[in-house]
C-alpha cells in the first residue's frame, strides 16, 4: 500500500490513505476538501520518490471535523517566595483523513 510522509504545520505525517490524523487548525470547514502540497516522499513496496520527482504533487484529504486537544496545565512556582502562577492552553486541531495520495 502506498504511504506517503507531506509537512504541515511544522510538522511531518506519515499517511496511507484512509489514515484519519489530527493536524494543526486549518481554516476548512468540515466537508471540505485538504490539499497538501509540501510533499516529501512517496513510496509503495520497493519503489519511492523523493526530492524533485515529487513537483507538483500533492496529498489530498477531507476535513472531518475540527477540535480541541486536553488541556495542558503549565504551574510555574518558585519555593519560599510565595510565587504560584497556572496558565492553562488548550490547541486548536483539525480532523482529517486522507483521500488521496500521488501515484
Amino acid at each position: 500500500m502506498a504511504y506517503a510522509i507531506f509537512k504541515t504545520g511544522g510538522k511531518q505525517y506519515r499517511v496511507k490513505t484512509g489514515d484519519i490524523l489530527a493536524i494543526e487548525k486549518l481554516d476548512a470547514a468540515p466537508g471540505s476538501e485538504a490539499k497538501f502540497d509540501e510533499v516529501l516522499f512517496v513510496g509503495e513496496g520497493a519503489s519511492i520518490k523523493v526530492g524533485a520527482a515529487l513537483k507538483g504533487l500533492s496529498v489530498l484529504g477531507e476535513v472531518v471535523e475540527q477540535i480541541k486537544a486536553p488541556k495542558v496545565i503549565a504551574f510555574k512556582y518558585r519555593r519560599r517566595k510565595g510565587y504560584h502562577r497556572t496558565v492553562g492552553h488548550r490547541q486548536k486541531l483539525t480532523r482529517v483523513k486522507i483521500t488521496s495520495i500521488p501515484a
